[in-house]
C-alpha cells in the first residue's frame, strides 16, 4: 500500500491516513511514518509535517548563543517538502531562528512529496547539490539515503540528549545518529467512545482479553462494539500494525531477523499473533463495515454509533474538524497485548532534519538543527501545525488547548520502555497486499495463520526488488 502521497494529507484529513498506511514509500517532509511525509503505518514512517508543541522556554541544547553567531551573514538552504504543513512549519522555523541568529539567513526551498520527492533528494544527493539542511523521513527511507557517505554525523551533537532514544533509533545505522526529530509523533491504537464506557462501566483494557471482553459487553448490550471502514482498505491494517509493540515486547530482535530474512510472520508466536488478534474481532463490526468509509467511521465514533475504532491518532484533526462538540466524548489507548505488564504504544515517528555533509557551512547548519531540536523550536512549530501525539523531545510540551484524546498518549511516553517504533521505521520490508490480506482476515474469509503465510511470500517479492541480503 504505497501511497506516500497520502501521508501528509491525512492531517488534515483521510489523505494522510491512507497515505500513512499505505505504502513503505516515499517522503515528503518529516512526520510519524517514517515521519515525513510518505510513510504507510506499516512501512515508513509517517507524518510529513513539523509540527511539535512544545514549552516557549530553549532547551539546555538549544545551540549555541546569538554572541557565537558569524560575524558576517552566512546564507544557508533549507528543503523541506512542498505540503501546505511542510511549508509553513519550515517558515515558521526560519523566521524565529533568523530573530534569534540575525548573522544567519536561511532560504528555504520546497521539493515535491511521495515517490516523487524521494527521487528529488536522492538526485540531489548523487549530484552533489544537496541542500545544506533538509527535512526527510526517518526510518527506512533515511537509510536508502546512503548516510554514511552523504549525511553529517550528529551522534554527539549536544542536542542528542534531549532527544527519546525511541526517535534515534530511526535514525541511526552502524551506530551513528544522523537525524534531529521535525514534529510530533503519532501513536496507533485504538479510539473509543467515552460515554459508552460510562454507560456500561467499562474500563480502559490493559490486556487484549479485557478488550475481547469489552467487546462482548458491548455487543450484548445491543451496541456496535468496533467500526469497520473496509471500503477503505488501508484502515484494515491497524490492528496488525499497531500491534508491533507487542511483538517486539515480546521477540526484541524480530525487526532486525525479519529484515534479514530470519524470521516470518507464519513462523513467529509473537506476529502470528497480530494476525490472530484481527480474526478474533470478527462478528464485532457494524453491519456495513465492508462498504463504510473512513470519514463515515470517524463520524460514528463521535456520535456514539459505535465503541471502537483501531486507528492513527492523527485522525483527531478530522474529528475536530468535522465534529468538534464531541471531541471530548473521545479516548484512546495503545492496542493491548497479552500480559498487563507490557502495555505500551506503537508510534509512527517524525521525519527528520539532516544535514549534508559536504555542506560550506557545518557550524550554522548545526545551529539550525539544534534549535529545530529545542523545546523552542517545537513551541515554534506547535503554532501553526496541531500536534498528532507527543514529542520525543525532552521538555517539549503539548499545547494547553491539545485535546484530552491525544494526551491521552504521554503516559506511554512517560514511563520507560512503553513506545516502540512501528516497523516500518525499523524496517523497509512491506508488502504491497498487507491491506488486502486484512480486508480477508477482519471479513473472517482468511484465517490467520494462512494470512500471515501468504503475507510472508508478498513481503519477499519487494525484499528481493529492495536487493536485501538473504531474499
Amino acid at each position: 500500500m504505497s501511497q506516500p502521497n497520502k501521508a501528509l494529507a491525512v492531517l488534515s484529513g483521510v489523505a494522510l491516513l491512507s497515505g500513512l498506511l499505505a505504502a513503505c514509500g516515499s517522503g515528503s517532509s518529516n512526520n510519524a511514518g517514517n515521519a515525513s511525509s510518505t510513510s504507510s503505518a506499516s512501512s515508513a514512517p509517517s507524518s510529513a509535517s513539523a509540527s511539535q508543541p512544545a514549552s516557549g522556554s530553549a532547551s539546555p541544547s538549544s545551540g549555541a548563543s546569538a554572541s557565537e553567531e558569524p560575524k558576517e551573514k552566512v546564507t544557508i538552504s533549507l528543503l523541506s517538502d512542498n505540503s501546505q504543513d511542510g511549508v509553513a512549519t519550515a517558515k515558521a522555523l526560519i523566521d524565529a531562528f533568523e530573530a534569534k541568529y540575525p548573522n544567519i539567513k536561511v532560504e528555504q526551498e520546497t521539493r515535491p512529496q511521495g515517490s516523487e520527492g524521494d527521487n528529488f533528494v536522492k538526485t540531489r544527493l548523487a549530484t552533489g547539490d544537496m541542500n545544506d539542511v533538509f527535512f526527510y523521513n526517518s526510518g527506512s527511507l533515511m537509510q536508502a539515503l546512503n548516510p554514511e557517505q552523504n549525511l553529517l554525523d550528529m551522534t554527539n551533537e549536544p542536542f542528542q540528549a534531549n532527544v527519546l532514544d525511541s526517535f534515534k533509533s530511526t535514525v541511526t545505522l552502524n551506530g551513528k545518529v544522523y537525524g534531529a526529530p521535525v514534529g510530533s509523533t503519532m501513536g496507533g491504537g485504538w479510539f473509543y467512545n467515552k460515554k459508552i464506557y460510562a454507560q456500561l462501566g467499562l474500563s480502559v483494557p490493559k490486556t487484549w482479553a479485557e478488550l475481547m471482553d469489552n467487546n462482548k459487553k458491548i455487543k450484548d448490550a445491543g451496541m456496535t462494539a468496533m467500526i469497520g471502514t473496509y471500503k477503505d482498505t488501508w484502515t484494515s491494517q491497524l490492528i496488525v500494525l499497531a500491534d508491533y509493540f507487542n511483538v517486539q515486547a515480546q521477540d526484541p530482535t524480530f525487526a532486525a531477523d525479519y529484515t534479514a530474512n530470519k524470521a516470518k510472520y507464519a513462523t513467529t508466536p509473537a506476529a502470528l499473533r497480530s494476525f490472530q488478534k484481527q480474526e478474533e474481532t470478527v462478528g464485532y463490526y457494524n453491519k456495513d463495515y465492508l462498504a463504510a468509509t473512513y470519514d463515515a467511521g470517524l463520524k460514528m465514533l463521535a456520535e456514539g454509533k459505535g465503541a471502537h475504532y483501531p486507528m492513527l491518532s492523527n485522525a483527531v484533526s478530522a474529528l475536530l474538524q468535522n465534529n468538534p462538540d464531541q471531541i471530548g466524548d473521545i479516548g484512546f489507548f495503545a492496542q493491548p497485548g497479552d500480559s498487563p505488564d507490557q502495555n505500551g504504544l506503537t508510534v509512527w515517528m517524525p521525519g527528520a532534519a539532516y544535514i549534508y555533509k559536504n555542506s560550506p557551512h557545518l557550524e550554522e547548519a548545526k545551529k539550525f538543527v539544534d534549535f529545530v531540536a529545542s523545546t523552542e523550536g517545537t513551541a515554534v512549530m506547535a503554532k501553526v501545525s496541531q500536534p498528532s501525539g507527543p514529542y520525543v523531545i525532552k521538555g517539549a510540551t503539548l499545547p494547553d488547548d491539545t485535546p484530552q484524546v491525544i494526551k491521552d498518549m504521554l503516559p506511554y511516553f512517560e514511563t520507560s520502555g512503553m513506545t516502540a517504533p512501528a516497523l516500518e521505521f525499523l524496517s523497509p520490508v512491506k508488502g504491497p497486499s498487507l491491506e488486502q490480506i486484512t480486508v480477508e482476515v477482519g471479513s473472517g474469509k482468511r484465517k490467520a495463520a494462512d494470512a500471515a503465510a501468504l503475507y510472508d511470500q508478498d513481503v519477499k517479492k519487494q525484499a528481493q526488488q529492495l536487493g536485501l541480503a538473504g531474499w
